[in-house]
């Protein structure tokens, strides 16, 4: 780790937190909420945007040389920038509108091709999930490890899914986990999903696509807890996203097989 790594760390703890408030504040009044729509089961709120807004000013003015990926406001690079945060101000906006608590706010530190540091926070729980290069893997302070599974029957597999990806792609997905002993679970959230799977609820996590800012933050803290994570940002993946498998060591090949080749 980097000694202003822990700068960064030490701050972004601070900066979710408040980003947190800002987004309760919107949770409890979302009758008055504007939402529209990005696309089918796609939805973006006024409270995105202004939690990551308030993400944004506040990175910049700190760390004024980093760069920043966001869902809803883009990239924005800087010359001579060594890394970038990238932010999903609420993953989950679905179950957000729609009242439930399975919405978090996620952020990640990358620098040289890893998600160096990574913060999820779910307000709602007031659970904080951390980790990073270097910096243990925690829910609230406290260390979290993976599952003690050997096997897909050992546990419940979250598995993703969005309209990138359709159903003739995800059914034998589905079918492949229940033939082998599996079960499933989903929430909306893929951040919340993969940080499940870092302290143990969950045993593993695949998904056939899977945006950057949904799931690096979440990445950071697997790598921190011990879990085994499939190279997500291979090619284009900052950008343009990647598959993702997730689980402890022992049980991360039959995850592979599990998704296969679901997306082509």
């Amino acid at each position: 780790m980097h000694d202003d790594d822990l700068t960064r760390l030490a701050f972004a703890t601070e900066l979710i937190r408040e980003a947190g408030t800002v987004a309760l504040g919107y949770f409890g009044r979302l009758s008055t909420l504007t939402v529209n729509s990005k696309g089918v089961q796609d939805v973006v709120s006024e409270a995105d945007v202004a939690v990551e807004n308030h993400l944004k000013g506040r990175l910049a003015d700190r760390f004024p040389t980093d760069a920043f990926l966001g869902e809803e406001t883009g990239h924005a690079d800087f010359p001579g920038s060594t890394g970038i945060w990238v932010v999903d101000p609420i993953d989950g906006t679905q179950p957000f509108v729609s009242g439930l608590p399975t919405w978090c706010i996620s952020m990640a530190y990358v620098r040289d091709g890893a998600a160096v540091l990574g913060l999820v926070l779910n307000p709602v729980a007031d659970e904080l999930f951390a980790g990073g290069d270097g910096v243990p893997a925690t829910l609230n302070g406290d260390p979290v490890r993976p599952h003690p599974g050997a096997s897909l029957a050992d546990g419940l597999t979250y598995l993703g899914y969005s309209p990138r990806v359709g159903p003739d792609q995800i059914v034998p997905v589905l079918d492949r986990l229940l033939r082998a002993g599996g079960m499933f679970v989903r929430n909306g959230s893929g951040a919340l999903g993969l940080c499940d799977v870092a302290c143990g609820r969950l045993l593993g996590y695949v998904e056939p696509h899977i945006n950057s800012w949904d799931c690096l933050g979440a990445v950071a803290v697997l790598h921190a807890a011990g879990a085994r994570v499939s190279d997500f940002l291979a090619g284009d993946g900052l950008l343009q996203g990647n598959p993702i498998v997730a689980g402890p060591p022992a049980v991360y090949d039959a995850l592979v097989t599990v998704l296969a080749d679901a997306r082509r």
